[in-house]
């Protein structure tokens, strides 16, 4: 199966989750980011009018978060735009915020799980969703209008001064997540939590506090350059480490990463559970509660085939949208789906208010659903049988489509040939890094590293750097 080769919209700054890039450099330096507001500004003073046009900010805690602030304030600011400072916030924070205090958009600084020298910038509309693929492409267009008008040396101390908080956001975004479960099923619960020195560390021990959850917390310290450094969730063996090694101090692990748009979990066991196995904890719950709309997850293509079997085994059907949150959620409201998500812990549930993938809300669905069913999460997810599954991520020199490099796709047919319904191939490039990613699952372990390799090998020679490889 072959991703984004066939996408009809190319942008050229927007990947699957906003722009992205090293900060300072293009598209991080302040001249294009400060074009980037205006020219969000310009679109927003055009649509809703003078007054009408106002936008929330909120950032993660990277040391350059602030100066990328500054500048995209300037340039709403030069469109006559008006803006409100959430400071540090999470990305889901900002997107119920936005929708909620009916801001026209909101816009979060954060390049989410990547190391502290990237960052980026993510666009909600009013609602509290992520811009449309066609609408990212038209602001786009008009940002590159705006660069061009930016003749000369860039003044980057045209951009407002340090931009006060608006007090009392944090605190009404915690309060919404603290009356979206009972608390009484989560009272005492005894839990480990890793927040990556990012955004939740300034909203999750408040909620735990609030609701009664006896957390401890680890990576809480934010420095503006230790955030997702060999912690959160791009490392969820770490808590599951201090969750198996505790004596039973703790009945499971929660790991955020640096935005905290997404949560994955490590059972009293030190096991660690994936959003594969979330979905299928919450789509059980759900579809015995009656809140499982058309008893269907809207997964994507790296969601495991061992995942497809349980759900139909519950009688839950399984829709799969291309890898990104954004894909997920537009196949869920085209269909009515209230459940769906990411292996990498992406979950979204619009049984309710939220909008866009929230791993705070994440974390207090699944305790729910542990006090609800007074189970342990091992048991919870006992019978789900992981497909053995190979990822290798390929850097790439540029983005070829994969139907044009003949090596690759005569490889990709012959894996999806001799797998025949017994495994998956999924070869796609990454829509925030230069690189392509090559997933395949077999239930012989034999043919899935013969073709990884073989499809790999390909790549390298066509457009390719180096190698990467996770397995599972």
């Amino acid at each position: 199966m072959l991703e984004l080769s066939n996408r009809a919209i190319m942008k050229q700054l927007f990947g699957t989750d906003g722009i992205r890039g090293v900060a300072g450099e293009y598209p991080l330096d302040q001249r294009t980011v400060f074009a980037i507001g205006r020219a969000l500004g310009t679109r927003l003073l055009r649509r809703y009018g003078a007054g009408q046009a106002r936008v929330l900010i909120g950032q993660d805690t990277r040391e350059s978060s602030t100066g990328i602030a500054r500048a995209l304030a300037g340039g709403l600011q030069a469109a006559g735009a008006e803006y409100v400072n959430a400071g540090v916030l999470t990305t889901p924070g900002v997107a119920y915020l936005t929708h909620a205090r009916k801001f026209s958009a909101g816009i979060v600084i954060s390049a989410s799980h990547n190391p502290w020298m990237d960052n980026g910038i993510k666009l909600f509309g009013r609602d509290g969703m992520k811009l449309a693929d066609v609408i990212e492409h038209e602001i786009e267009q008009e940002i590159f209008s705006h660069l061009d008008d930016l003749t000369g040396d860039f003044d980057g101390d045209s951009s407002p001064a340090p931009l006060p908080e608006l007090s009392g956001l944090r605190e009404s975004y915690v309060q919404w997540l603290a009356t979206n479960v009972d608390a009484d099923k989560l009272r005492g619960f005894r839990v480990l939590i890793d927040c990556a020195n990012g955004a939740s560390a300034a909203v999750a021990p408040e909620l735990f506090r609030q609701i009664g959850v006896e957390a401890s917390f680890i990576h809480v310290s934010p420095d503006g350059r230790n955030i997702n450094a060999d912690c959160g969730a791009l490392h969820p063996e770490q808590v599951a480490a201090m969750v198996r090694n505790s004596a039973g101090a703790f009945e499971c692990g929660i790991t955020f990463d640096g935005d905290c748009d997404r949560a994955l979990f490590s059972d009293q066991q030190g096991n660690v559970v994936d959003g594969d196995a979330v979905m299928l904890v919450a789509a059980r719950d759900m579809k015995a509660r009656g809140t499982l709309a058309h008893d269907t997850v809207v997964a994507t293509t790296m969601s495991n085939m061992g995942l497809e079997k349980a759900l139909r085994h519950s009688g839950i059907g399984m829709l799969r949208a291309q890898v990104g949150d954004k894909y997920v959620l537009e196949e869920m409201l085209r269909t009515g789906a209230t459940l769906g998500g990411e292996q990498s812990g992406h979950i979204l549930f619009m049984d309710g208010e939220s909008t866009t993938g929230d791993g705070l809300l994440t974390a207090l669905r699944v305790l729910e659903v542990l006090g609800r069913s007074g189970k342990k999460l091992s048991e919870l997810v006992a019978d789900l049988k992981v497909f053995p599954q190979v990822i290798r991520n390929i850097a790439v020199r540029e983005k070829i489509p994969f139907d044009q490099m003949p090596g690759v796709a005569s490889a990709i047919r012959k894996a999806e040939r001799e797998l025949d319904g017994n495994g998956r191939v999924v070869v796609r490039y990454s829509g925030t890094e230069k690189l392509a990613r090559v997933m395949i699952e077999a239930e012989s372990e034999q043919l899935m590293r013969k073709h990884a390799t073989a499809i790999s090998n390909a790549l390298e020679q066509a457009t390719g750097d180096r190698r990467q490889e996770s397995r599972k």
